[in-house]
């Protein structure tokens, strides 16, 4: 009984692999309006997340961007042999970025950067079909950056720095399918850790052949995120020695993985502005996140992720209206990284088509009000989560799976 109790407690891990299989791509409004495309283009103080090399090129002495945007998403599960059927209620998650650049000489920037890429909750009914898998997820983490914009050449600069990293998360699930506690109440437990430290950094480059063409790159490094001390709250377990579960703590750790961004953008005249974005990310680093419980009567956890690299394709155009008004639309194409047979609730995560759309409203010389939205609609699957166990056998959790995604967005650009 305690083996099976501790093979379903491996889904455990889940509580950080929804930042391993969902990636927040709402980094700037007007770089979200143009289908997330900015690692050529030099726009406004978003270039300190899309490429940093850039932040040399901006005219103004200050610059600043800074926005929020909700997110709106649902998930719909359906198992049709079995006439079941769940759907999340997930609160509004709220990404943010802002943005500083200090231009010191013609050739020389520095600036600051925090934002928000892995960030949002799922939550699906209590005691749900697969509640022995997840109950509710809660992910928070900010990234912090400090970076220099160096230009080599007139047509040709770097730039970079280090990046600190914060996260916290808390994650309920039910031990299993079927155990309750002598009232009928269903056992469970909810591990929470925060304060998770880490650092990085990233690096970039830009090139400007011509007056209408940019080329950028920019690199993104692997971040490994070390729970240590995290809690593990166990409640309604029976009491009974065949499930000696209780509250303990444990460790785990999390590889953020590497991602490479190449782009380029051509101004084809004063007024219409195209770009386009590919962006590789190295999720194979995720091969399976370890538990590490500190009490020894509770065997340590693995769980297999088995991640595969995946990839983007961004499109976008700006058309510059007026003094006033500017206009941009996009879309990107986003590959899952999951595999078959690792599809788990708490990440409903399929390849997804997001279309994208926004404006600028210039209110004054050094003020602006930008907007955007972001449609997503990810591929209706049939999948399955392959790695639950009881006794000893693996049990696959598995059903349609359909989701999507509404995000408006608001922010400011600032110029001095």
């Amino acid at each position: 009984m305690k083996r099976i109790f501790f093979l379903g407690l491996c889904c455990l891990a889940t509580a950080f692999s929804y930042a391993g299989g969902y990636r927040v791509s709402l980094q700037g409004q007007r770089s979200l309006a143009m289908g997330h495309t900015g690692v050529a283009v030099v726009n406004n103080a978003e270039l300190a997340f899309f490429n940093p090399a850039g932040l040399v090129y901006l005219e103004n002495k200050i610059n600043v961007a800074a926005g929020v945007s909700p997110v709106f998403s649902n998930v719909v599960w359906q198992n049709e042999e079995f006439g079941q059927m769940a759907r999340t209620d997930s609160p509004v998650g709220t990404p943010f970025y802002a943005y500083f650049s200090y231009k010191l000489s013609d050739r020389f920037s520095l600036g600051f950067a925090a934002y928000t890429p892995y960030g949002s909750s799922v939550e699906w009914p209590t005691d749900w079909a697969g509640s022995h898998l997840v109950n509710n997820i809660e992910l928070q983490t900010i990234y912090v950056q400090a970076l220099a914009s160096f230009k080599i050449t007139d047509n040709l600069s770097i730039g970079g720095g280090p990046i600190y990293v914060n996260g916290k998360v808390n994650f309920n699930r039910n031990l299993n399918r079927s155990l309750t506690d002598l009232e009928g109440n269903r056992a469970n437990v909810t591990v929470d850790a925060s304060g998770v430290n880490a650092f990085g950094w990233s690096a970039g480059l830009m090139y400007s052949p011509t007056d209408s063409l940019r080329i950028g790159v920019n690199y993104r490094s692997l971040v490994k995120m070390k729970a240590e001390g995290g809690t593990a709250d166990f409640q309604n377990v029976p009491n009974s020695p065949l499930t000696p579960f209780h509250d303990t703590t444990f460790d785990a750790e999390l590889p953020m993985p590497a991602e490479l961004s190449v782009g380029i953008s051509y101004q084809l005249d004063e007024k219409w502005l195209f770009a386009f974005d590919y962006n590789r990310t190295f999720w194979s680093t995720y091969e399976s996140l370890d538990i590490d419980f500190a009490d020894p009567n509770i065997p340590d956890s693995k769980n297999p992720r088995n991640y595969k690299n995946s990839s983007i394709y961004r499109f976008g155009f700006q058309y510059t209206a007026d003094e006033t008004f500017t206009l941009r639309a996009g879309y990107y194409f986003d590959q899952s990284p999951v595999r078959s047979g690792y599809f788990a609730p708490e990440t409903p995560r399929n390849s997804s088509n997001n279309f994208t759309g926004g404006l600028s409203i210039n209110v004054s010389d050094r003020v602006a009000i930008d907007a955007a939205f972001l449609y997503s609609r990810f591929e209706e699957i049939n999948e399955s989560y392959d790695y639950y166990q009881e006794n000893q056998q693996n049990v696959p959790f598995e059903g349609t799976y359909k989701s999507s995604a509404f995000v408006p967005g608001l922010g400011v650009t600032i110029k001095i």
